[in-house]
């Protein structure tokens, strides 16, 4: 069976100290979905604060002037991390690539129509069309594929942005207590730039 993960990278939360935060995984992968706990959350938020350089000192301070420079100064938001296909039963894995951040996600719909968009390096998704069946692969042509179909790439893409939505929901409730000042202005942000509820 095949699965995805919106998944970020969590190198950017090390050391972080201005709100709790959760241990990282030994892959530095946090799995985004509406069923994190309050310290996941808040590791999620670390990452895309980090990345960003919004400013975090005195974050429940930090006033919806301020974030709305910085997204003007920055044009956005950004993070690392992206899509994770695993075949449960051949435990082959397909992460995301470098520079091919959460924000890029949607690019995976342009595979399922038929596409090879660029999905990042190091390692590289290679994607190879056999009429409507997917075979994913990263870097080294000998390491473990993953084979589905267009319809079923699109339903777990489905998914993907249901865990999105889902993570945004416990991303509205953490910002209205640790930076209730631009809450709201956060969350539209996110989910502007991750382009989490957009229609395709």
């Amino acid at each position: 069976m095949v699965i995805v993960e919106a998944v970020l990278e969590t190198y950017d939360a090390v050391d972080f100290t201005a709100w709790p935060i959760t241990e990282p995984s030994s892959d530095r992968l946090l799995v985004l979905s509406g069923r994190m706990s309050p310290a996941d959350v808040g590791t999620a938020m670390a990452v895309i604060f980090s990345y960003n350089r919004i400013p975090l000192t005195h974050a429940a301070d930090l006033t919806e002037a301020h974030l709305e420079q910085h997204l003007a100064e920055t044009e956005g938001l950004i993070a690392p991390g992206g899509l994770r296909f695993r075949d449960t039963a051949t435990n082959a894995s397909v992460p995301p690539g470098c520079c091919f951040g959460l924000e890029n996600w949607r690019e995976w719909w342009n595979v399922a129509h038929g596409q090879q968009p660029w999905l990042g390096h190091d390692p590289a998704t290679h994607i190879t069309h056999a009429g409507h069946v997917i075979r994913l692969q990263q870097d080294d042509e000998g390491s473990p594929s993953i084979e589905i179909t267009r319809g079923e790439l699109s339903s777990l893409l489905t998914t993907a942005q249901q865990h999105l939505s889902g993570f945004l929901d416990l991303a509205r409730k953490w910002a209205a207590t640790n930076t209730p000042g631009p809450a709201d202005r956060l969350i539209s942000a996110l989910d502007r730039y991750f382009v989490i509820n957009a229609t395709e």
